[in-house]
């Protein structure tokens, strides 16, 4: 048991590390009485043909009776790097500036000494320099609130067609790979169609839950493509993020319901669950309930919402749960398979099936590990033009982990467990006091 506890400690760790990020696209936001020195609001990789459409309405201001009428040059939208935005707050330290509209590393979009008694504000500027930007509102001006309603649209231009790509540059290959898999996942659940019916005299339940696991990711990911070709297109997902929400969620729900039920060896082992078992389904399920509700919120609010950095820390608390959770079903399995060897003389058959589960216990942490951990490591290490190779290898490692599950738990007409002779028994017998030996949980 001590081997899940150290990987539970460093998956607490690492994930706690991991933030999510959302597509750019038109997004529209409304600010209330606010007044915080700075509020960003979306971030867009542009190429060296990008543009921003900003429209800015009901602009109201409010101060404090009797302090002096605000200097509005410095407050206002700019856009600004990440490397760019560290030397700027390096400036405000050592006193060089007080305000950021002072520096020379943002680009100004406008301040609002441009208003000239209105309360709208519409402009575009286009970004010659390709980089990941920032929009940011700026208010230099103490106790000064500001309410107002603010879209934003940021997109690149075809540099043939002149078409508008409101995909950040970095994903704008999203659509397409998404689609690649949409493909792979219906290809292996037509395979796994023919898996079962050419088996289906060995077929299990757990057999048809699979099928309906791949079902669901292959309808995920066609889901996806939509809702990422229309904000490729248009700025807005046309619904198609409602779809991607439910599949999303259903998805989610039923992957970890089956790691619990083969962590358990229902079906193909035993044909019921334990109460702790049981318990440990009540626990994932309601938490991946909470989990996706976390993601949809965080998605429409964007990465800078005023609420999402509370549910990012909501999302990893339950993921963490979660991959914690899954893991302990498949401990109880390989125990009471090293305590049935012990007693049923069947050594042979259990250092079988004692083998396959200590394998799948390995791949399960790998799966999770790679996919919280190192896949956030590759998007941040990466540079914004090379954002989708984050989305390919957490696709890759859960096409490889579904082949494997697939693979080692499919139906199978000839039972290997019983053609064995009295040398292998004995030799799987060594095997299992070894085992017990060397790999004490």
């Amino acid at each position: 048991m001590a081997a899940v506890y150290r990987f539970l400690s460093l998956l607490v760790i690492a994930t706690t590390l991991l933030s999510t990020t959302t597509v750019a696209e038109i997004r529209s936001t409304e600010i209330r009485s606010d007044a915080r020195s700075t509020i960003p609001f979306d971030e867009f990789g542009f190429t060296h043909s990008g543009r921003l459409e900003l429209n800015v309405s009901r602009i109201a201001l409010s101060y404090p009776d009797g302090e002096p009428k605000p200097d509005l040059k410095q407050v206002g939208f700019f856009l600004c790097t990440r490397d760019a935005w560290i030397h700027v707050l390096d400036q405000v330290v050592r006193r060089e500036i007080s305000c950021p509209f002072q520096s020379n590393l943002i680009k100004q979009i406008f301040t609002f000494d441009k208003l000239q008694n209105s309360d709208r504000y519409d402009s575009t500027y286009n970004i010659t320099e390709a980089n990941l930007f920032t929009l940011v509102f700026g208010n230099c001006v103490p106790n000064l609130k500001v309410s107002m309603g603010v879209q934003s649209a940021m997109y690149n231009l075809d540099d043939k067609s002149n078409r508008r790509d409101y995909l950040s540059a970095g994903k704008t290959n999203l659509p397409w790979i998404y689609f690649l898999f949409f493909l792979i996942y219906s290809i292996l659940a037509g395979i796994w169609i023919y898996v079962l019916y050419s088996k289906r005299l060995s077929v299990f339940r757990i057999h048809f839950f699979m099928l309906a696991v791949l079902m669901l990711k292959a309808l995920n990911l066609l889901c996806e493509t939509e809702d990422k070709s229309y904000i490729k297109k248009t700025g807005t997902a046309h619904g198609w993020d409602v779809l991607f929400y439910i599949f999303s969620f259903l998805k989610g729900i039923t992957l970890f319901t089956l790691i619990v039920l083969i962590g358990t060896g229902w079906s193909f082992l035993k044909p019921y669950l334990q109460d702790k078992e049981k318990k440990v389904l009540m626990i994932v399920i309601p938490l991946q309930v909470i989990a996706n509700l976390a993601q949809v919120v965080i998605d429409e609010t964007g990465p800078f919402g005023q609420d999402s950095y509370t549910w990012k820390q909501v999302f990893l608390l339950v993921d963490v749960i979660c991959c914690c959770a899954v893991l302990f079903p498949i401990v109880w399995s390989i125990k009471n398979l090293r305590e049935a060897a012990r007693t049923d003389g069947k050594a042979a058959v259990n250092l079988m099936k004692l083998t396959l589960f200590r394998q799948y216990y390995i791949v399960v942490i790998c799966y999770i590990y790679f996919t919280r951990v190192v896949v956030y490591a590759l998007e941040t290490i990466t540079s914004y033009r090379y954002q989708w190779t984050s989305v390919v290898a957490a696709e890759l490692a859960t096409l490889a982990f579904y082949v494997f599950t697939g693979y080692n738990f499919k139906p199978k007409v000839h039972n290997p467990y019983f053609a064995l002779d009295d040398e292998e028994e004995e030799a799987a017998a060594e095997e299992l006091k070894r085992l017990d030996d060397e790999f004490e949980l």
